[in-house]
Formats: C-alpha cells, sequence, structure tokens
C-alpha cells in the first residue's frame, strides 16, 4: 500500500507510526498507508515528537520548525503536517531513501 500523502494549502499532510526508544533513529518502510519511523527518544515531554520532526526535516530536506504534529501528539499514530513541500517532491525525496 502506498503512503497516505495528501495535499493542502500549505504543504502536504502525511500518517505516521512512530517507534520510540529505538536503537537508532531511522525511517523505516511503510505500514497501511503510514511511514514507520523510528526514534532513540522516550515519549515522554514531547521529545520523540521533537524527534519525529528532526528526522523527517532531514528525510524530505526542509527545517524541522516546517514538520508539526496535527493529530496524535500523545500516541504512536500521527497525522503529520509538512509545510513548503509538495506530495510529488515528498514522494521523491522518499523514494530514494533506503526504506
Amino acid at each position: 500500500m502506498p503512503l497516505d500523502l495528501r495535499e493542502t494549502a500549505q504543504g502536504l499532510t502525511l500518517r505516521v507510526r512512530v517507534q520510540p526508544r529505538a536503537q537508532r533513529d531511522a525511517l523505516c518502510g511503510e505500514r497501511d498507508g503510514a511511514l514507520v519511523v523510528r526514534v532513540t527518544a522516550p515519549p515522554v515531554q514531547g521529545r520523540a515528537n521533537e524527534a519525529l520532526a528532526r528526522v523527517l526535516g532531514e528525510a524530505l530536506d526542509v527545517p524541522p520548525s516546517a514538520v508539526r504534529v496535527v493529530r496524535g501528539a500523545a500516541g504512536r499514530d500521527k497525522l503529520v503536517a509538512v509545510s513548503g513541500l509538495s506530495v510529488a517532491s515528498a514522494r521523491q525525496k522518499l523514494g530514494e531513501l533506503p526504506l
């Protein structure tokens, strides 16, 4: 199943499944339309969300401030908005990564 990327007026949204307290930060493929992201940060005081913004920003070549959790800030399944990026560009950048 392809990633669920949707165009918005400011950029795009994508579904993400976060796995906190991993051994390393990494994008780990797709599961049920969501991008699986592992982060080393624990899921306390927003640290995992900050790490998610950093990892996605690096992968999509946008600043971490352009990545914002829209829904699911306290859970593993999140809806993330990325400002200043088109769906086509995101698909290309994610397609170049070894997932």
